[in-house]
């Protein structure tokens, strides 16, 4: 009896999401209409914060000090590094005189999450007169991590989504760069493409689009809202959370700020390329959607309605994937208990139903995947594209043993930020 309620409980979950999910692609494959204010200079200011990231910061700072672009600079906040971080930053800003400059944070007040490094940025920038005679809706902070490798035109591409002044940030794609390197790493490029095409996309229309940790670009005048009613919070507009790029989404939302979605720009992003440290980064993530349980007042008092919606079924994701995470135990000990009871009953107890309804469950959304995803990479093509997608499936599978790491260091105590290591 338990076993088919179970059962029954995850299909359902899985047709619910299966809806949700249908609606979303349909929605992004609308084109969306943009006003155009009148244009108007700007500085670009990209945050990078640093933790050990000697393996990849050099090339990250050449591509964004390369940019074609008029006034920009780029901020390294390293957060007590052991490694060659810091000179690193060094050597970039004597190369590039005036595009790169270099914080350092200290222990004991260092290491306190990418939220606090962040925060720290914001206070330098102000207090160091590098943004003097700017005004602050003309000041574009731009999050790049620090294995981020930004499209040349992305700053061309995301400018005029803030000719809009009630933008108050836009989130560009993110792919993996080095995605020929296996199937998993090609499995994870897979994953942000689809989630950025079909979800963020549709989301433009509903009004929920999200930040991510990597490319979310900002109005210094809408991140000035969220650090108190006097903007005078000696903290930042960056929560503690371990994933603050989703709490600092909901709160310019809730702010009356709109996100908004770039598709023809990217970020790249190096892949994790050990299926250990890729379940350990994304208990990280689990962890900090489970935190972002405390936004839900907020969403319910402040948040227009289609929003709010949406935005909660997004935040209740963790509790889905742990229901679902139940779903092939009980359909093992379902076609268990089918296969006994055809030994004694002497003839096959199990139907078509029993192959063609998982099927139809698990691997319908793997075709809009698949079209999603061939679209993206040209030179993949459709037919491998559908096999991916299919290996994709399984692929979700890494969200359940995550999803048990994460529920359980919450309950544990354990609120460390578990860092991706760099290859």
């Amino acid at each position: 009896m338990i076993t088919e309620l179970l059962l029954w409980a995850a299909i359902s979950i899985i047709v619910i999401a299966g809806c949700y999910n249908a609606t979303l692609f349909v929605l992004s494959r609308r084109r969306i209409r943009r006003t155009h204010g009148p244009r108007r200079p700007r500085l670009y200011v990209f945050l990078l914060a640093c933790l050990n990231e000697e393996r990849v910061l050099a090339e990250s700072l050449a591509r964004i000090t390369g940019l074609p672009a008029g006034e920009f600079m780029a901020l390294v906040i390293d957060d007590a590094s052991d490694d060659g971080t810091a000179e690193l930053a060094r050597a970039a800003a004597r190369a590039t005189p005036g595009r790169v400059h270099l914080l350092q944070r200290h222990l004991p007040n260092a290491r306190r999450g990418k939220g606090a490094a962040l925060n720290a940025g914001i206070r330098h920038l102000r207090s160091s007169g590098l943004l003097d005679g700017h005004d602050p809706h003309d000041v574009i902070v731009c999050v790049v991590d620090a294995d981020g490798r930004l499209d040349p035109h992305v700053v061309q591409a995301v400018d005029p989504y803030f000719d809009d002044p009630r933008t108050g940030g836009t989130q560009i794609g993110v792919r993996m760069y080095n995605r020929d390197k296996g199937l998993l790493a090609r499995l994870q490029d897979m994953e942000f493409v689809i989630y950025g095409d079909i979800f963020q996309s549709a989301r433009r229309y509903i009004g929920s689009v999200g930040m991510g940790g990597n490319g979310q670009f900002m109005r210094l005048a809408a991140l000035d809202t969220l650090m108190g009613e006097d903007g005078t919070s000696p903290t930042g507009p960056w929560s503690d959370s371990l994933t603050e790029d989703l709490d600092l989404g909901v709160r310019l939302i809730a702010g009356g700020w709109t996100n908004q979605h770039c598709t023809t720009a990217a970020v790249s992003q190096q892949a994790v390329l050990d299926v250990r440290r890729l379940v350990r980064q994304r208990s990280r993530w689990f962890q900090g959607h489970l935190q972002s349980a405390g936004l839900v007042p907020l969403i319910l008092r402040e948040v227009p309605t289609r929003a709010a919606v949406d935005l909660l079924y997004h935040l209740s994701s963790p509790v889905l994937i742990l229901l679902t995470s139940l779903l092939p135990l009980s359909f093992l000990v379902a076609l268990g208990g089918t296969a006994v009871g055809s030994v004694q009953a002497g003839r096959p107890l199990i139907s078509p139903l029993w192959v063609l309804g998982p099927y139809v469950l698990s691997f319908t959304a793997a075709y809009a995947y698949a079209f999603v995803y061939a679209r993206r990479e040209r030179g993949l093509g459709l037919l491998r594209a559908v096999l991916l997608s299919h290996v994709f499936v399984f692929y979700g599978y890494i969200w359940f043993a995550a999803g048990w790491w994460g529920l359980w260091r919450m309950l544990t105590g354990k609120r460390t930020w578990l860092k991706t290591a760099r290859t």
